[in-house]
């Protein structure tokens, strides 16, 4: 393979790639959101600086994707934390799992998504909706919704969809030392909301090494959401260079 064929490929192996170049477009992305408040010294353990943290509130979020180009339907789920940035409102995005590894793959080396293997699922029991995550064999999450007890204000549920979202983007060099250690923000800007509703929320985090949701206790439920959308995710940009100590 000649060296300017090389270039062209986007991820290896080079003779069937990890994950497809295609922008992937979502169709039918369903979520379940409950927000939470924890304890603020656990949020200040993970959260990087240079963001910043007001109320102490995490979102955990279940994401079932109904089709998605380039990759199939999958399940997604994970934790966000409000947080502030030069005066900016967003969310930081402190750990995604999911069950399908080409959009792993692809969330970690094209953008900056903390995306690792996990076995989440979202469905409807007996008019409760349901978000588990499980980490291998054990049960790492359970959060439960009642079923479309109330409409939600479409762009109550769009300003959610849309938030400004923050991740830190590392690349290890091959001495030890980082090639890259960026905070990256995105903000999705092409969405339509199809359905959104509100209702009463529990969640429960249990505590496992390896997925440790539970680090950051649920203390109060403060609100839930489940909504139905289309949408296509924005590129990242670099706001803060860790190597640099400054920003880009």
């Amino acid at each position: 393979m000649r060296i300017e064929d090389v270039r062209k490929h986007l991820t290896t192996p080079l003779t069937s790639p990890a994950y497809t170049s295609t922008i992937p477009r979502f169709t039918d992305r369903e979520y379940l959101n409950v927000v939470y408040r924890t304890d603020p010294g656990a949020l200040r353990a993970v959260v990087p600086e240079p963001l910043g943290i007001g109320e102490p509130l995490v979102r955990f979020e279940v994401m079932k994707m109904g089709d998605v180009s380039g990759f199939g339907p999958y399940t997604e789920a994970g934790q966000a934390i409000q947080v502030h940035f030069e005066g900016e409102q967003g969310e930081y995005l402190h750990a995604m799992y999911l069950d399908n590894f080409p959009a792993t793959a692809s969330g970690r080396e094209v953008s900056a998504y903390p995306k690792v293997i996990g076995a989440p699922s979202l469905y409807v029991d007996h008019g409760a909706l349901v978000g588990t995550l499980d980490h291998g064999t054990l049960r790492v999450a359970t959060a439960t919704m009642g079923y479309k007890h109330q409409p939600l204000d479409e762009d109550t549920a769009r300003a959610q969809i849309t938030v400004p979202t923050f991740m830190l983007k590392a690349v290890p060099g091959y001495r030890r030392g980082m090639r890259v250690q960026e905070l990256v923000r995105t903000e999705i800007t092409d969405v339509v909301v199809k359905e959104a509703y509100t209702g009463p929320a529990r969640l429960q985090l249990f505590a496992h090494v390896l997925a440790p949701l539970a680090d950051l206790p649920v203390l109060e439920i403060v609100s839930a959401s489940h909504i139905l959308t289309d949408l296509t995710l924005a590129p990242v940009e670099p706001v803060f260079d860790y190597l640099k100590g400054d920003m880009q």
